[in-house]
């Protein structure tokens, strides 16, 4: 078990490389799934019995993006109430923060935005309480873009400010970028395109700064979206033709919808 949980963080760190590194990561995952599968499985009966199986299966959820991109939501659910219910037994304050953000973000993606919001303000609770800045900053966004979705931007503005006046001043520049991106998004949302591309353009500049090629894909998608709101068709379509490519590369399924967007748009 112990062995298949650090196979599944290291195919997770292959994949936020970007480039090549990314396929070679998401190759590993598909190679051993059925492994990391069992292993998991068996440190979440094992837990409530012994504390180095409740260590390995709180782990197991830790490696998030890889997770997000692989699992049904629904599946993550079980896997990090499995990881949640094993950091509470080992008193582990810092992994609890962690696993119930990332369950808001799954039960987001599950369309239960109240339940994820619930999440989120108890994930924020633990990290304030322990000091953990960072976390205190992805607590924050995820508030953001949870109130987003209940068709609030000004107070999922709120929570962005917040969150990235913690992400700078941590020097957390991935943080920082998102943070970016989400206050564009929320603007766009209140029928400022303008304002949003001015936010965008400054995640952009980050996402390629560090490295992130799926946070740069998402940018890129978004200001298409924005472009194309002040009637600039030709640049939407650059935009999304290169967030396209990017998510091709790192096989995410989101990639279909940019292709039937694209299509639309190429058409008309």
């Amino acid at each position: 078990a112990t062995y298949y949980q650090e196979l599944l963080w290291k195919a997770n760190h292959l994949l936020l490389q970007g480039g090549d590194s990314t396929h070679k990561g998401l190759q590993l995952f598909d190679l051993e799934w059925t492994n990391i599968q069992r292993g998991q499985n068996w440190t979440a009966t094992n837990a409530d019995e012994d504390l180095e199986a409740a260590r390995i299966c709180s782990n197991f959820a830790g490696a998030g993006s890889i997770l997000n991109l692989r699992l049904h939501p629904q599946e993550n659910v079980r896997w990090l109430l499995a990881a949640l219910s094993a950091a509470r037994r080992l008193e582990s304050r810092e992994a609890q923060g962690a696993h119930l953000c990332n369950l808001g973000l799954s039960y987001s993606n599950l369309g239960e935005t109240r339940t994820a919001i619930e999440h989120y303000e108890q994930a924020l609770a633990i990290d304030r309480e322990i000091g953990d800045r960072r976390g205190e900053g992805a607590d924050l966004g995820s508030l953001g873009l949870a109130y987003a979705d209940l068709g609030e931007p000004r107070k999922a503005i709120e929570y962005h400010e917040q969150a990235l006046a913690i992400d700078r001043e941590i020097g957390d520049r991935r943080g920082e970028g998102q943070d970016l991106g989400n206050l564009g998004i929320a603007y766009k949302n209140l029928g400022e395109p303008r304002k949003a591309i001015e936010f965008y353009e400054q995640q952009l500049a980050i996402t390629r700064e560090i490295g992130d090629r799926r946070g740069e894909a998402t940018d890129l998608w978004n200001m298409s979206l924005a472009l194309d709101k002040l009637d600039s068709r030709a640049r939407a379509i650059d935009c999304a033709r290169a967030a396209l490519k990017i998510r091709e590369e790192s096989e995410d399924p989101r990639a279909e919808q940019v292709k039937r967007l694209l299509r639309e748009w190429e058409s008309s």
